[in-house]
């Protein structure tokens, strides 16, 4: 069977981005199936350093297709940056290469403004999102409200939609003392990012089902980890979406036989961006000697956001409960391990490779 699903075993950020890399090599397809900007995964290739966001890291691989499945939520904008700036890398990036599902649901900056706005009112509360408006598009597409890629199609009801949706959330704002989003600005910016990203769109539950019936080998590159979960994670400090085995499956839309691996990553320390509990957590010189300075690629500051990461002792319990309640029916049997002295700890960096 066919399918490879990759996840965070952790609280994201545990270097799924090279995993995928390595594993893209022997896959036909890569695609992501939750999720949207708010992810980031950072891979290296000769002296390039790409940061990667919604597009997947098999694009980096000439001969593989890449997916965004119907469970992501897509920043038409963002996507269009994150395209142009591969393509002046010199990585292909054509509709041939990357395709969109037309049920994956769209980012608006109506949604990136209520989530400004949600985290500003929670005050000490506040959950440390990313601020990309994912929460909100998630909130919009269980509310059967929201917009999705496939209407770009229609640039007239898609631009109708958009300033609907652009009023109301303007009310919203408003009431709640918030400058409201320039909704005129917002849907010219759309309807051009409508206008490049059509040749995209794709049934692409019909084409990974048929790619897999004929034996394609499809890699299903998780973001985030799966503490994060909006189910199983620490909640309320979680994501909107299920970057777990179960979210795969939902996210791309086929059924569990074509699965036959499971590869869930973890690095040798915790680490964590936003609020939320971390019982392992780190103060003083020794997180920092952990976290870096910054400069480098490898230290622990957020892809998207920039952000310095918390970093604490690796929690063997967190692989632990994954492997046994979430991921797997048995321990696993395999694993790969790399090593990198720090004081007592000497370790840095753990892949733990999980097969059912």
């Amino acid at each position: 069977m066919p399918a490879t699903v990759l996840i965070g075993a952790q609280w994201g950020d545990e270097g799924k981005g090279r995993v995928a890399d390595w594993l893209a090599g022997d896959a036909d397809v890569v695609a992501r199936f939750a999720g949207g900007d708010n992810a980031g995964h950072t891979v290296v290739v000769g002296s390039k350093v790409f940061k990667l966001h919604l597009v997947p890291s098999g694009i980096l691989h000439e001969r593989v297709i890449c997916v965004l499945g119907n469970g992501m939520v897509v920043n038409p904008v963002r996507l269009l940056e994150e395209i142009d700036g591969l393509a002046a890398l010199g990585v292909d990036v054509s509709p041939g290469r990357l395709l969109v599902s037309t049920r994956a649901h769209l980012i608006s900056p109506a949604h990136i403004a209520l989530d400004t706005a949600s985290e500003k009112a929670r005050g000490k509360e506040s959950i440390g999102t990313t601020l990309r408006g994912i929460g909100p598009a998630y909130m919009d597409k269980t509310g059967r409200r929201g917009i999705r890629a496939g209407d770009m199609n229609d640039l007239e009801t898609f631009g109708d939609a958009l300033h609907i949706t652009l009023e109301q959330a303007n009310e919203t704002l408003v009431s709640q003392g918030y400058t409201p989003v320039d909704a005129n600005s917002a849907v010219s910016d759309y309807i051009n990012a409508a206008i490049r990203l059509r040749p995209y769109l794709h049934d692409t539950t019909a084409y990974l089902n048929e790619r897999l019936r004929g034996g394609t080998r499809v890699l299903c590159e998780g973001a985030q980890g799966t503490l994060l979960d909006i189910d199983h994670g620490n909640y309320p400090f979680v994501t909107s979406s299920s970057p777990t085995v179960g979210g795969a499956l939902t996210g791309l839309g086929f059924g569990p036989r074509y699965v036959d691996r499971v590869v869930g990553v973890a690095k040798a320390f915790s680490t964590r961006v936003g609020s939320g509990p971390m019982p392992t957590e780190l103060e003083g010189p020794l997180a920092e000697r952990l976290r870096g300075t910054g400069e480098n690629f490898w230290d622990e500051f957020g892809t998207t956001t920039g952000r310095p990461r918390r970093c604490g002792w690796l929690d063997m319990v967190v692989p632990a409960f994954l492997a046994h309640h979430l991921l797997f029916p048995a321990l696993p049997p395999m694993i790969g391990l790399a090593l990198t002295g720090i004081l007592s700890l000497v370790l840095i960096s753990l892949v733990l490779f999980f097969f059912w």
